[in-house]
């Protein structure tokens, strides 16, 4: 049993992009099938699939690689807060990530989404992870 499904999450594209493949499936929760939707509108997945014929269900994401030189879009995911260390931000102190060429996904009361749209909507929340 791991103790930080947003980390597995994570490590399980990590590796998956290291290793070239196609397509990485996943235990699914809401929390991260919101973080599935924004990596779908920001363009560093190609699709996804939910797929609810199991008790907890399961997440397919088909990932993004460039077309000519073959390198996946997803340079980095870094999570930020951490089940034993929480990094929570107001609206004046979100973080920009790679000079604002990267996303930063923050869980607000107003629910999951980037550092950019949490700056229009003024509100704060915790860091969950940055991509780029």
């Amino acid at each position: 049993m791991y103790t930080d499904p947003i980390a597995d999450y994570l490590t399980r594209i990590r590796n998956a992009v290291r290793a070239n493949h196609r397509v990485v499936e996943i235990p699914a929760s809401n929390l991260k099938k919101d973080i599935t939707k924004i990596l779908f509108e920001q363009g560093y997945i190609l699709s996804y699939k939910f797929d609810d014929s199991t008790v907890q269900g399961t997440i397919k994401i088909a990932l993004k690689y460039n077309k000519e030189t073959k390198e996946p879009v997803i340079k980095k995911l870094q999570r930020i807060s951490t089940p034993g260390l929480r990094k929570y931000v107001g609206a004046n102190e979100m973080p920009r990530v790679l000079n604002g060429l990267g996303i930063a996904i923050v869980s607000t009361s107003k629910g999951v989404m980037t550092n950019k749209k949490a700056i229009a909507e003024n509100v704060g929340g915790e860091v969950l992870c940055y991509v780029y």
